[in-house]
């Protein structure tokens, strides 16, 4: 007798963080599982925090690890090839098991090569989903290893049978190399039936994610900081500034450094806020995201704080459900000082962006997206 589970399709999906931290994943790969599909996660877990394999949403998670940590990207550009030896090994043993793949999901650039090489061992077929654009994300820091970048992924997307990515911009990008390119945004769930607002003592801004120099970072805290009347609470993934910002974050009374959460608390955190941002400098690829967070305050009713002259700061405006601000920390403040002093236009720009997910930017839309890549290559 054969088991309905031996008729699932099987899907290998590549990450190069724990998952948990990664609600894009997260919700792509639940978003299979509930379509009938057996997903496997094979992930990196750098900081040896997390169970080596587990079962979450029906997702059969598991972490490799690589001894050492770095801060050299040159050192994890090392590790990143002996992770994708240790994920070799780790398919071949799932293989004797009697475990067959049909698809190779690859997230982002750094875990297409071992997708490759799997795609060609198992004769599977392989997405590529592109949240980034390394070579534009290296491009000010990193001269040579971002010509690299763009040279591999050139060479690398020609195995590849459907692309990926996050929003116009970047769709634009991958169209230039002849393969089908289909656009799923980071939107969340609607897991609020109706806007509601916030009760605060005091004005309280969240931001929950990557604390780097490029994305205003220590800037904020200094603005806030120095801010009568309004709180900031702080958390992200261990990456970027992520130790420096805890510790700098001790020097102020009104700062709260939370460390890193799991992804289901993002929302009910984001929620309870007043508002949130996410300012960027105009380098690199920071001109073509549309951030997590702009999806995450849209199903909160929550405003955001954006940076003027991005493809998140024209989302913003069209739908006017937050303010731009220049990269600076005068405009920054005169941004947080306005929403603080005026509760009704606060309240107006988080019912605009309540409605927005409502309407059209929610995960009810987006997962119906990639169902129909995985119906058309299968």
């Amino acid at each position: 007798m054969v088991r309905k589970e031996d008729n699932k399709k099987r899907v290998l999906m590549i990450l190069s963080n724990p998952l948990l931290v990664d609600p894009r994943v997260h919700k792509e790969a639940k978003a299979l599982v509930d379509d009938g599909y057996k997903v496997t996660v094979i992930v990196w877990d750098r900081h040896r925090e997390y169970e080596k394999r587990e079962k979450v949403d029906g997702i059969d998670i598991i972490r490799l690890q690589v001894s050492g940590a770095t801060r050299s990207i040159y050192m994890n550009m090392v590790k990143t090839i002996l992770w994708w030896k240790n994920i070799h090994r780790e398919v071949n043993k799932l293989l004797k098991k009697g475990n067959q793949f049909d698809v190779i999901h690859c997230h982002d650039l750094d875990t297409l090569p071992i997708g490759v090489l799997l795609k060609r061992k198992l004769n599977s077929k392989l997405i590529y989903d592109a949240h980034e654009i390394y070579g534009y994300m290296l491009k000010d820091d990193y001269p040579i290893i971002s010509k690299f970048a763009f040279l591999l992924e050139k060479l690398l997307v020609k195995f590849v049978d459907h692309i990926i990515t996050i929003d116009e911009p970047f769709k634009e990008y991958f169209e230039k190399f002849n393969k089908p390119v289909t656009i799923v945004m980071n939107c969340k769930d609607l897991i609020y039936n109706e806007y509601s607002p916030p009760n605060n003592p005091v004005f309280t801004l969240v931001y929950i994610g990557l604390m780097s120099k490029g994305r205003f970072f220590p800037d904020i805290l200094d603005v806030v900081g120095n801010l009568e009347n309004v709180k900031l609470i702080l958390a992200g993934k261990k990456e970027g500034l992520f130790e420096e910002i805890k510790n700098y974050s001790k020097r102020f009374d009104n700062v709260e450094f939370l460390g890193t959460i799991p992804s289901s608390e993002i929302l009910p955190l984001t929620r309870k806020a007043d508002a949130t941002f996410v300012i960027t400098d105009l380098k690199g690829q920071h001109k073509m995201n549309v951030f997590n967070k702009q999806f995450e305050a849209m199903v909160c009713g929550r405003p955001i704080i954006v940076t003027k002259g991005t493809y998140a700061g024209k989302m913003t405006e069209e739908l006017k459900c937050g303010l731009t601000v220049d990269y600076d920390r005068d405009s920054v403040r005169n941004a947080i000082v306005k929403l603080r002093d005026n509760p009704d236009l606060c309240r107006k720009l988080g019912e605009n962006a309540f409605k927005a997910a409502k309407e059209r930017y929610n995960w009810d839309v987006e997962k119906k997206k990639l169902l129909e890549v995985y119906k058309a290559i299968l």
